[in-house]
């Protein structure tokens, strides 16, 4: 019995290391990202870098508002556009389709979510581009089609394989039961899965979501071949932009002949990572409110 019990502790000890280390990579990521951008944080305070939309690096000037504004842009647009097809789709495959239906999408959805970043930029250059550009002509705007709303485009179709596969496991893990009982009741189909299934299912719902918005507001290849990558601040859906991640692939193998544009580089993955955990604290916060209303 000693033994089992040395045993026991030796293995919960052995978790929560496991679960510490896993923990504190996040931390010494940021802290390692606020090593190297503590040059340019001496030099310039951190509200005029955030909030100025100068970028001359030569000239020693880093704005980070434009590159700003076009991640939170393109990120909103590709989630604004997702959210609802992803939803529908993952109601529908969960309550609706036929067993033999499913079968056939899940490979697909699993497909789409293997396929390379960068296969999907090509594909947005020869297809999106072009439509988002004759769409714009035919509503008065001159655009290249290399704007935010290809970007967003493109972004809300990579995300959609994350929210409908996650979506999909979270509905049908309500029970039968609560179905059959709201409709037992006289409750509609319909109204069975609004009020129940997807009320059950709701924090799995928002973890889906936030896995989404992670994937999209972190994308780089795709983003970067449509976007326009143009450093000012887009004004409308058809005007370029130049998100965060795009800036620092475009630009980190340039930094080493100008002075701190190796720490402004690491500043703007500093915000990448800040702005994702952030966003994930929050939705984290909103699932315990709702666990606690429910």
């Amino acid at each position: 019995m000693r033994w089992r019990r040395i045993k026991d502790s030796l293995a919960t000890r052995s978790m929560y290391l496991a679960v510490a280390l896993a923990n504190s990579i996040v931390f010494l990521v940021a802290l390692g990202l606020f090593v190297k951008a503590r040059p340019i944080l001496a030099t310039t305070s951190v509200v005029q870098l955030l909030f100025s939309s100068t970028w001359h690096p030569l000239r020693g000037q880093f704005g980070f508002y434009p590159f700003i504004v076009g991640t939170l842009a393109v990120t909103a647009i590709a989630m604004i556009l997702a959210i609802p097809v992803c939803l529908l789709s993952a109601i529908y495959l969960s309550e609706y389709a036929h067993r033999r239906v499913r079968e056939l999408v899940r490979p697909v959805i699993d497909l789409l979510a293997g396929i390379p970043s960068v296969i999907y930029g090509f594909w947005a250059v020869i297809v999106i581009v072009p439509l988002v550009r004759a769409t714009g002509g035919a509503l008065g705007s001159s655009t290249t089609g290399y704007s935010l709303l290809a970007g967003g485009i493109i972004l809300a179709i990579m995300v959609f394989p994350i929210i409908i596969s996650v979506s999909t496991e979270v509905l049908q893990t309500v029970p039968v039961e609560a179905r059959e009982a709201s409709l037992a009741l006289g409750a509609t189909r319909w109204e069975t899965v609004k009020h129940v299934v997807v009320r059950s299912a709701l924090r799995g719902i928002v973890a889906s979501i936030v896995l989404g918005f992670s994937r999209a507001f972190g994308e780089t290849m795709a983003v970067l071949m449509v976007v326009g990558n143009v450093p000012k601040v887009p004004t409308s859906l058809f005007d370029p932009a130049y998100p965060l991640p795009a800036l620092i692939a475009n630009n980190y193998g340039e930094m080493m002949s100008i002075p701190l544009y190796d720490s402004a580089l690491m500043l703007a993955a500093l915000v990448l990572l800040l702005v994702v955990a952030g966003f994930n604290l929050l939705a984290h916060f909103t699932l315990l409110r709702i666990e606690r209303r429910s």
